[in-house]
């Protein structure tokens, strides 16, 4: 198993949240989501998630920039043109349960 670091923010902060962790393994994407949390607080959650995800995707971009030079526009265009033909026609399917805990 290799983790990420945790981000030292997230440490300092002793409200901080993880909300999301995706791993390869056995073949496969395994995720762990926090869902509920903006439900709970009166907000939209679908739009909510799709702010994280566009920031999630600008890390990435900027972290591709820093560590091998490519373009951020670049990346967020390749990452948002791979998104919407995976959507559209998935190269597998996303199964699994959904195992309920405290949020």
């Amino acid at each position: 198993m290799k983790p990420l670091v945790i981000p030292p923010a997230a440490q300092r902060d002793e409200n901080s949240v993880q909300m999301l962790s995706a791993w390869i393994a056995e073949k496969g994407l395994h995720c762990s989501i926090k869902i509920g949390m903006w439900q709970d607080n009166g907000k939209n959650e679908a739009l909510s998630w799709g702010i994280l995800l566009a920031d999630t995707i600008r890390h990435i971009a900027n972290a591709l920039h820093e560590n091998y030079g490519v373009d951020q526009v670049d990346t967020i265009d390749a990452i948002l043109k791979k998104l919407r033909a995976e959507l559209e026609n998935p190269t597998s399917a996303a199964k699994g349960h959904f195992h309920h805990g405290h949020h």
